[in-house]
């Protein structure tokens, strides 16, 4: 998966937390975020936080995506809230997939 690609899947799923995502899909929508955030910066202060908030959901959901695709339950992104978590989450996050299929995200059935 290419940029472009990425950023149109992330966006395109930006409240979708069921599922998988690559590490290139992260990844290449985690560098989008940045260069955002530096751009909105330079902007301003208002339009930084509007940054800060029309990209939070798209990327809690392909953290979450991104878990999932190493057998991981999204709720591991509340690690983010201490200090020594986003350590753990990085680690996590370079992984490889998993090849078996996982039922993280996926709609309970009874």
């Amino acid at each position: 998966m290419d940029f472009v690609q990425a950023i149109q899947s992330c966006l395109g799923q930006y409240a979708t937390f069921s599922g998988r995502a690559s590490r290139s899909e992260y990844w290449w929508f985690f560098l989008f975020q940045v260069i955002v955030m530096i751009v909105a910066s330079l902007l301003g202060d208002m339009v930084y936080a509007l940054a800060s908030l029309a990209l939070l959901l798209p990327a809690l959901a392909v953290g979450t995506r991104r878990l999932h695709d190493i057998g991981r339950t999204g709720w591991w992104q509340l690690l983010l809230l201490s200090g020594i978590g986003f350590l753990v989450l990085l680690y996590w996050w370079v992984q490889p997939g998993e090849a078996s299929p996982n039922t993280y995200g996926e709609p309970f059935s009874a």
